[in-house]
């Protein structure tokens, strides 16, 4: 039976200059990027009308394309104008998830495994993603690893990261959890499965120092710069999972939800914490003051 490769969501892709509706069909069985994984992408918001950090957003995905070995060809500026020029054909009810992607075609002469940067497609997807913010969430500390620069291409956003993250999102829920807590390779805590996580203990806030081994996200260092200047201590440190268990609180940061707290690690009960709300009324004061600045 085949497969409904329709979208699930209204969408619109910018590819080969123009617009298209749905899903089109853009890789075939013998493009680089389907069966070498040469992908990167990014992902910003649009709702209410604001799309916060969009511009560092189009930027980051341009350095994943070089990093990956492709070539950036579209300026971040002109992502940036096309994606709020493609925010204009939906209807503004919900809540925008905005992808610009790059994947090579085809592989470098002489050596098919790596990417032919002369080959690299760009494609601009947009589609209605509604907003899970400050939605609480339960995590379990993951068997499986976060890998290094020297063994998998952790300098870009890359598709073929996201294995890994959804083998540890599959394990976490066949045991009752909606995400998992990850280690880097020397045991000690960088991220969840799909978010950067934060701590709270007596009052000072933690997160797991930038390592190259986990996107450092645009959402994380806007959180930090926000908390601080609010007068919070922030700390980016080395934190192991006995430091996690013994948290006062603990919320986690991404462009897909913002900020949320998280009410269970492993078989310990947590509540929603001060700094998780602040945190979110932060970053929301600060998102929507740049739309009444504009």
């Amino acid at each position: 039976m085949a497969v409904d490769t329709s979208a699930r969501t209204p969408t619109w892709t910018f590819v080969d200059g123009e617009w298209i509706a749905g899903n089109p069909p853009l890789i075939g069985p013998v493009s680089h990027a389907m069966w070498l994984g040469s992908t990167v992408f990014d992902g910003a918001r649009w709702f209410d009308g604001i799309a916060p950090d969009l511009d560092r957003h189009c930027e980051r995905v341009n350095r994943s394309a070089v990093n990956m070995g492709m070539a950036a060809t579209v300026p971040a500026e002109e992502i940036e104008r096309l994606a709020l020029e493609g925010v204009k054909k939906f209807d503004g009810k919900t809540a925008i998830y905005i992808k610009p992607m790059y994947w090579a075609e085809h592989g470098m002469p002489g050596s098919v495994v790596a990417p032919d940067p002369a080959s690299t497609r760009f494609a601009l997807c947009l589609f209605e993603a509604p907003m899970h913010t400050a939605k609480p969430h339960s995590l379990t500390l993951s068997p499986y690893r976060r890998p290094t620069p020297e063994c998998a291409m952790t300098d870009a956003k890359t598709g073929s990261l996201y294995p890994n993250s959804g083998r540890m999102i599959v394990e976490a829920r066949a045991r009752g959890f909606d995400n998992a807590l990850v280690r880097d390779m020397n045991g000690n805590i960088a991220e969840t499965a799909s978010s950067n996580v934060f701590m709270v203990k007596d009052g000072v806030v933690f997160t797991p120092a930038a390592n190259r081994t986990f996107l450092a996200g645009i959402t994380r260092a806007r959180v930090i710069g926000l908390l601080c200047e609010a007068g919070h201590e922030v700390r980016e440190a080395t934190l192991s999972v006995e430091d996690f268990m013994g948290a006062d609180e603990i919320f986690t940061t991404g462009n897909y939800s913002k900020v949320a707290p998280v009410n269970r690690l492993d078989d310990r009960e947590l509540q929603e914490g001060p700094v998780a709300r602040k945190a979110l009324e932060l970053y929301m004061d600060w998102a929507y003051g740049r739309k009444t600045a504009a």
